[in-house]
């Protein structure tokens, strides 16, 4: 591997998410999010990569759900992708900020029109006292936004940016002897690379 490895942990990144979206794994994008709240309370979760670049990884959600909450209170993240078939896996660890809001509303205006109606009807990580409520609301919205061609994002929902500040790479190998590379940003473009005992 380390003759393929490549300086820039996002090409390297890039390589790895394409080989694993080749295979027929169910949901290659899918991430582990974990957050941390006031009290110190790790919570951990799945959610999709939504794009990625130079910048950080990207993801959307409810800014009023347990996760949000927790970014409020503490901004280091940490994300964590599995793609078992391939023996590999990617650990994050970074900041979170906000997206701009003319990509926020990018993202929600492609998703599928019944996507975009959940995400207004869903109160995110608040109790539901039966699922008949939730129902209603989604009819009440459809009734409301019948004739509307393009629903307009709610501000309670949009995307966030971790970015990075370590990533590793991990490759596994017989008899436990992985490989694990770990990339440290150490100033603007620039990241440091070194191996890592199994």
């Amino acid at each position: 591997m380390q003759s393929e490895l490549k300086q820039n942990p996002f090409e390297q990144f890039k390589d790895w998410l394409d080989a694993a979206t080749a295979t027929d794994m169910p949901e290659p994008t899918a991430m582990n999010l974990a957050t941390c709240d006031k009290e110190g309370v790790i919570s951990s979760r799945m959610v999709l990569l939504k794009g990625f670049d130079q910048r950080g990884f990207v993801f959307y959600t409810n800014y009023e759900s347990r996760k949000a909450a927790d970014i409020k209170v503490s901004a280091q993240v940490a994300l964590c992708f599995w793609w078992g078939t391939l023996e590999r896996q990617v650990r994050i660890e970074g900041r979170v900020e906000l997206v701009a809001t003319d990509e926020s509303d990018e993202y929600f205006n492609s998703r599928p029109r019944g996507s975009q109606i959940g995400a207004i009807a869903s109160r995110q990580s608040e109790v539901l006292r039966s699922y008949q409520e939730l129902e209603n609301r989604v009819q009440n919205l459809e009734e409301k936004y019948s004739g509307v061609t393009q629903i307009p994002r709610p501000e309670f929902w949009g995307g966030y940016r971790v970015i990075p500040q370590q990533i590793e790479f991990w490759q596994g190998r017989p008899n436990r002897l992985h490989d694990r590379w770990l990339y440290t940003k150490v100033k603007d473009g620039e990241w440091k690379v070194e191996r890592l005992s199994p």
